[in-house]
């Protein structure tokens, strides 16, 4: 073979670390973005947070502010969220090139910066035109996640009921023992015999002897404190501690609740199955009278400790904030502002006294490993600045998309998916994906994630297609409204979406209804 010099031509995408670091930022939720925040503030010197109520500092060749700009705010659900000052939000059809305006100045982003270039005057702050979150007149934030946490749980709720109790300084440990070993729904997952053989050790047969007898006292002073059923080491035994307490005041039917204990002591499969016929033998009871016991069980807390629950574990802070606004479009339907959520908002921006410094000495040996941190300090707000760009833009396409939604429900939600919204924004389709994932969008509807308002489409006799979520909505719908004596099966259900004019299997409507939790026809026939 002889050899010989050729030249070939080829393109490729080189992921640099700016656009790598751009792709990351995209798909974190907020709390992750929070997190990584902090982390950049604690290792880049040359990054630091714009502290609330502190004007921006005047860059060289401007003039100082001449007042602060004023603040919007405006309740929306449990939180205060305030509206951003500056909405001026425009972009480019192309993935990496962003222009972004606000009051702080205009950042243009063409690409990855030059780490050669000397760093400027102008290292604009991004987030300072979030205003800080209002106070009330006691000067407490109305943040709902200040509220979650000042919620009593559990666990504090039951201890002040102990140090009501006069007990022994053993007898009073041993309560809290227990109680601190409850899980989250009131139970006591470990048996009394585990929880001594921890304490004291396997080999010490004497002291857990010892700590047995305690933990059952203990255990039946739980049981005794509000709410009731706590302290159950099992359903059954939770169920059977509140009819207990009903039988005791005399809050329902005597003969009832003894049905009803007789019924919690067979096996709970048989109550779930709504077995009237094997549940009333095994009581030795009428089918008349079972069939109440049950009815009395199904209005009893089957999680004594649901009210306690940790809500800021289900709390989700929006990225998106959607209003409905006076007047009419240009199509005569109702207008919606979509903004971004100031409070979700990192204000950052480049440490100027350092980038200062750094410009004094450039001879400095020193000084291309901090050039290269203050480089870094940049490319991290130009990116959370695209972060926050596409999402934005992201959002007002599905609101104009799923207009009718925010009017009327899921009910009329239209056929979406993640082409539609990537073809209209020149972007691709994995960049909407990420831009879908753990964000949410609080509306007039409720708060949702991105993802929500994406769905498939199924057909229709005049030759249109019904997103998913409207299909699920009236499925919801006709459930809702059927005869609990005679519930609608999943072919009748089927039958009447044909009526609706949707063309929809009877497997595909008993997919729909397990995914909205609905029972099947025999666990939703009333008793």
């Amino acid at each position: 073979m002889k050899p010989g010099l050729s030249l070939r031509l080829s393109q490729h995408l080189a992921l640099t670390p700016q656009l790598q670091q751009s792709i990351r930022l995209l798909q974190l939720s907020t709390l992750e973005l929070a997190q990584e925040v902090e982390q950049m503030l604690d290792e880049n010197p040359f990054l630091e947070r714009l502290v609330e109520d502190e004007p921006p500092t005047p860059q060289a060749g401007e003039p100082p502010p001449e007042a602060p700009a004023p603040e919007f705010d405006a309740p929306f659900e449990d939180a205060t969220l305030s509206e951003a000052k500056s909405d001026d939000f425009t972009a480019t059809d192309g993935q990496n090139d962003v222009e972004i305006s606000g009051e702080a100045g205009t950042l243009d982003w063409q690409g990855e910066d030059s780490e050669g270039a000397e760093p400027t005057a102008n290292d604009s702050d991004w987030g300072g035109d979030a205003p800080a979150r209002k106070q009330n007149s006691d000067g407490d934030e109305t943040d709902a996640i200040d509220l979650a946490r000042a919620q009593e749980s559990l666990t504090d709720f039951l201890h002040r009921q102990a140090r009501a109790l006069r007990l022994s300084e053993l007898d009073q440990a041993a309560l809290y023992f227990l109680i601190e070993s409850l899980n989250d729904d009131g139970y006591l997952e470990d048996s009394l015999e585990e929880l001594a053989a921890a304490l004291a050790g396997a080999d010490a047969v004497e002291d857990i002897e010892e700590l047995l007898q305690r933990f059952n006292v203990a255990l039946r002073l739980l049981q005794s404190l509000e709410p009731v059923g706590v302290g159950a080491r099992s359903l059954a035994e939770a169920l059977t501690l509140q009819l207990k307490a009903l039988q005791q005041e005399g809050a329902a039917d005597a003969d009832t609740v003894h049905t009803a204990l007789g019924i919690c002591a067979q096996p709970l499969e048989l109550l779930a199955k709504r077995d009237v016929r094997r549940l009333a033998q095994a009581c030795a009871s009428s089918e008349e009278s079972t069939r109440a016991a049950m009815a009395l069980i199904t209005r009893l807390e089957p999680r004594p400790g649901r009210r306690f629950a940790n809500v800021e574990r289900n709390l989700v802070i929006p990225d998106v904030i959607v209003r409905k606004i006076a007047g009419r479009g240009h199509d005569g339907g109702a207008q919606f502002s979509v903004q971004l959520n100031p409070d979700v908002m990192p204000r950052l921006r480049v440490h100027e006294l350092y980038a200062g410094a750094l410009r004094e000495h450039k001879g400095d040996e020193n000084h291309q490993g901090l050039q290269q941190r203050l480089q870094e300090a940049r490319w991290f707000i130009k990116n959370i600045q695209q972060r926050f760009d596409t999402i934005l833009r992201v959002s007002r396409a599905i609101v104009e998309r799923q207009k009718a939604f925010f009017v009327h429900g899921e009910i009329a939600m239209r056929p979406l998916v993640l082409r539609d919204i990537a073809d209209e924004l020149g972007l691709h389709e994995s960049t909407i994906s990420r831009v879908t994932t753990a964000k949410y969008m609080a509306t007039p509807q409720g708060t949702f994630e991105l993802k929500y308002f994406f769905g498939s489409g199924l057909g229709t006799e005049t030759g249109g297609n019904a997103s998913s979520t409207a299909v699920r909505a009236l499925i919801k719908q006709f459930v809702a409204a059927e005869d609990p004596a005679k519930p609608l099966s999943d072919s009748q259900l089927a039958e009447m979406l044909k009526e609706q004019g949707i063309e929809c299997a009877r497997r595909t409507v008993a997919k729909y209804r397990e995914a909205l939790k609905i029972a099947p026809t025999n666990l939703r026939k009333a008793l």
